[in-house]
């Protein structure tokens, strides 16, 4: 899709007869060949393909080709527990702004909706700062709404196990499967604040604007936002890397009770399997075989090596749950 953005009227899908004077920003979500030999058609820009946006190497991400600016960044999104991130791309002139993207965006819709509603015309730098803003609050939000996620899952791995058997492993497993998600989202944010970073810091010695010493307060203010957001990312990964060793260690906790049990099982079944193989020998001579009392006098002091270890397994503590 390739839709053009004019300042106080609502985007249109561009095309062949899209008049561009005076419209500083245009969108290519998901392009197809076609529309994006359009986009070059109309802006006389050079339209990167998906690979190029994709490069990881900075000298890829953020370049100039004569004035324009090419700049790429991956960036985060997520759709109900599931988080991944998509390459965006950002062709800056001095008049014109393009971007490419290939997951549908929220904050690119709300960017709009305020150039639709300006009565001013907006200068393609200003659109850039505008993006730029918006995807760095939008960022902010996933932060404290996944910081508000860890703490809840924090309280429910603590108190998992207020329970007993199969019940606490089953809570165990799947909260260990929701600290993994958390920890995808994390890490697709600290991708995206490290590719912001990169593409702030190239404007910010390549000024594109007209208005150097605004454009360069702003982005300021964008570094300064980004790096405690970095911070803020840093402690969410710590909390993350904890809660996945306190969730495998009480899942191993909970196994060892199992081995445990098992342990016990087969050392208190030794003594009363060994009586009844002495008894079961089939020698001629055995003192106990004509004892009317023989029979029990075995049951019983199989009885007795049960009891017996169970008794001392009690009070070692191994035959509790906890």
């Amino acid at each position: 899709m390739f839709v053009s953005h004019p300042s106080g009227r609502a985007p249109s899908a561009a095309s062949m007869e899209t008049e561009i004077a005076g419209i500083a920003w245009f969108d290519l979500l998901n392009p197809t060949e076609e529309e994006r030999l359009l986009a070059q058609h109309l802006t006389g820009l050079r339209m990167p393909t998906r690979p190029e946006i994709e490069e990881i190497e900075s000298s890829s991400r953020v370049y100039t080709e004569g004035d324009n600016f090419y700049l790429s960044t991956p960036l985060v999104r997520r759709i109900g527990e599931t988080s991944f991130s998509a390459p965006v791309g950002f062709v800056l002139s001095r008049d014109r702004l393009v971007t490419i993207r290939y997951t549908d965006y929220a904050v690119f819709e709300t960017v709009g909706e305020r150039v639709a509603k300006s009565t001013a015309p907006h200068a393609s730098s200003d659109i850039m700062l505008l993006l730029l803003e918006a995807i760095i609050d939008r960022i902010a939000d996933l932060l404290e709404i996944c910081g508000h996620d860890l703490d809840g899952i924090s309280r429910r791995v603590f108190q998992a196990q207020d329970g007993s058997g199969n019940n606490v492993d089953r809570k165990l497993r799947g909260l260990l499967m929701e600290v993994g998600s958390k920890a995808d989202l994390v890490s697709g944010i600290r991708d995206s604040l490290l590719g912001l970073q990169r593409v702030v810091a190239y404007l910010g010695e390549h000024h594109p604007g007209v208005d150097r010493e605004r454009f360069s307060a702003q982005l300021t203010l964008l570094v300064r936002d980004i790096a405690s957001l970095n911070d803020y990312d840093g402690q969410l990964n710590t909390k993350v890397q904890f809660l996945l060793d306190a969730t495998l260690g009480f899942i191993n906790i909970e196994q060892n009770n199992g081995i445990k049990i098992l342990t016990v099982v087969s050392i208190v079944g030794i003594p009363p399997t060994l009586i009844a193989s002495i008894y079961g020998m089939n020698f001629k001579d055995i003192p106990e075989l004509n004892w009317s009392f023989g029979y029990w006098y075995a049951l019983g002091l199989m009885g007795m090596t049960i009891l017996v270890p169970m008794i001392w397994f009690w009070r070692k503590g191994w035959l509790s749950s906890s």
